[in-house]
């Protein structure tokens, strides 16, 4: 099970109750009663309907045990069934609910972080520097290589190990350098690294860090060079300014002293920075703005001012696929016109700058603006799109088919259980049409593209009415005797008992048509959004 935003899904029980994720006690053990009432193997003769109700009441009884039990309610909400069936080790028994759940929450955490960082990750980047005019001009076309990677492996829990190493080519020039850092987390607030580097830059180094507070982090490091024994200390000061953004100040003193001041936006991808370097009389400032259009692309605007650089930068990337993406930049300024090309898949990235000339010509400049986003606007409408779309559809055919069995046991367990609700419901319906109340005449929950081409998928039978079920008897059963109905946030409507996922992958919504006081009315609401009618809003 899978919420937005790759999140488990940990709502499960709440949605087969229908309760709320900070539903009382009093108010699970009311729903609890509703569904005993209907679900309760003894108010059955028949055989069959006395199996399909105790498999539901079971359900149901499950669901109430777990969210009335306050330690194992706490331990659903962060872990879900998983964290129940499986077991949790707490370490030395725990009494408070408080101490539990900042046990759990710290397991989570360390879970987490176990899985995003393997044993050994690596990293690397090549960057490739051409030449337009240089070509023209017989020089050739390469103006220089510059390679660096990085391989980060985790000795032990505390203790990790980053060796890596650079090298680039500039014309007639090169150099390179390895280096090697041993990272130690001391205690949870503090670490310490021990880094030596030989090459072009032969140094060996100390810095350690330390959580401050809540917000502030400080380090402090020292390097010394072993060909001449200069000596440079560093000092960085960061601080969480909000809960999207913050900042830093570092303080260098050696041969190279400088001050620099940085501030990044988290959510808006928003950054500054500058620097100053004492006795040199230079400074440099940059600022970028990265705007996301959607979870596929995204814009880009950069510019760089100091005493010796000029430049400003804009452009824009896309995802093409899970860990690849692609993004394309032009960049003027005193150094001339540049393309900027950059493929970045997993920890690897390909970045090729193309000089395009050394003039600011005008003509020219916005010439070499507007070719390559025509260009990109026709490859994306006319190929890519296309390209994209026949991929979805393919994958979403495979996919269904690929769950066909499992989703068709699901549905008719859905319809078991929905059987046993049909009279309170259909009783409950004619209560309300005779007092004028509220009626839900058809409730569809599937999938979102499916609703919209229900009736094409009807007419011409190509299978999409397939994820689509019929909720209508569970939504009438949860009408309350006031006429209202009410489904919670954050809570998936396959959940519902009643209910299932017609189309897992897939993004879903539910569709509702209903009467009250003698008018029609419509709404459509997403899988996780809630639901609260009857609303004048809705009236057709």
């Amino acid at each position: 099970m899978t919420e937005k935003n790759g999140e488990t899904n940990n709502k499960q029980l709440y949605a087969l109750l229908n309760v709320s994720p900070e539903a009382s006690d009093e108010e699970i053990r009311k729903a609890y009663r509703q569904w005993a009432q209907v679900y309760h193997p003894d108010k059955h003769q028949s055989p069959h309907m006395k199996d399909i109700a105790t498999e539901n009441f079971q359900r149901v009884c499950e669901a109430y045990e777990i969210l009335t039990d306050e330690n194992k309610r706490i331990i659903y909400d962060i872990y879900g069934m998983e964290g129940l069936v499986s077991g949790l080790e707490l370490g030395p028994k725990l009494e408070k609910v408080d101490e539990i759940k900042e046990e759990l929450e710290r397991l989570k955490r360390q879970r987490e972080k176990e899985k995003a960082e393997p044993n050994i990750r690596s990293s690397g980047s090549l960057l490739a520097n051409l030449s337009w005019p240089d070509l023209l001009d017989g020089d050739g076309f390469m103006r220089g290589m510059a390679m660096a990677t990085e391989v980060q492996s985790q000795i032990s829990k505390r203790t990790s190990l980053d060796i890596g190493g650079n090298l680039a080519v500039n014309e007639r020039s090169g150099g390179g350098a390895a280096t090697a850092i041993l990272r130690h987390q001391v205690s949870p607030v503090s670490s310490v690294e021990l880094m030596g580097s030989m090459g072009l830059q032969s140094l060996v180094g100390i810095q350690t860090s330390r959580q401050l507070s809540v917000h502030s982090t400080a380090s402090l490091g020292i390097t010394a060079s072993l060909r001449d024994g200069s000596m440079n200390l560093s000092n960085i000061w960061s601080r969480q300014l909000s809960e999207t953004s913050n900042g830093n100040i570092q303080l260098s003193l050696g041969e190279e002293s400088s001050i620099g001041i940085g501030w990044r936006k988290k959510e808006q991808n928003v950054s500054a920075s500058g620097e100053i370097k004492i006795g040199t009389s230079s400074f440099g400032a940059t600022a970028n703005f990265t705007r996301f259009f959607s979870s596929k692309s995204h814009g880009r605007i950069a510019g760089t001012v100091g005493s010796d650089a000029l430049a400003l930068e804009i452009g824009g990337g896309r995802k093409i696929s899970k860990f690849s993406t692609v993004r394309m930049l032009y960049s003027i300024g005193v150094q001339g016109l540049i393309w900027k090309f950059e493929l970045h898949r997993g920890g690897q990235k390909l970045v090729i700058p193309i000089l395009l000339s050394h003039h600011l010509n005008p003509v020219f400049a916005t010439g070499a603006f507007i070719v390559p986003i025509s260009l990109y606007f026709t490859l994306k409408n006319f190929v890519f799109k296309p390209y994209y779309l026949r991929r979805e559809k393919q994958k979403s055919l495979e996919n269904v088919e690929k769950t066909k069995n499992q989703v068709q046991e699901a549905i008719a367990a859905a319809m078991k259980a929905q059987q046993l609700l049909q009279n309170v419901a259909n009783r409950k319906k004619i209560k309300q049409e005779e007092m004028g109340g509220l009626v839900v005449v058809q409730a569809l929950y599937g999938s979102q593209k499916a609703l919209l081409d229900r009736h094409r998928s009807e007419e011409t039978g190509d299978g999409v009415a397939s994820q689509i079920i019929d909720i209508t008897v569970p939504l009438n059963f949860l009408v309350t005797d006031s006429g209202k109905l009410k489904l919670h946030e954050g809570v998936k409507k396959s959940g519902i008992m009643g209910s299932c996922d017609p189309c897992p992958g897939e993004p879903k919504q539910l569709y509702v048509k209903y009467t009250y006081n003698a008018n029609i009315h419509e709404v459509t609401v997403g899988d996780y959004d809630e639901l609260l009618i009857p609303q004048g809003s809705h009236k057709v």
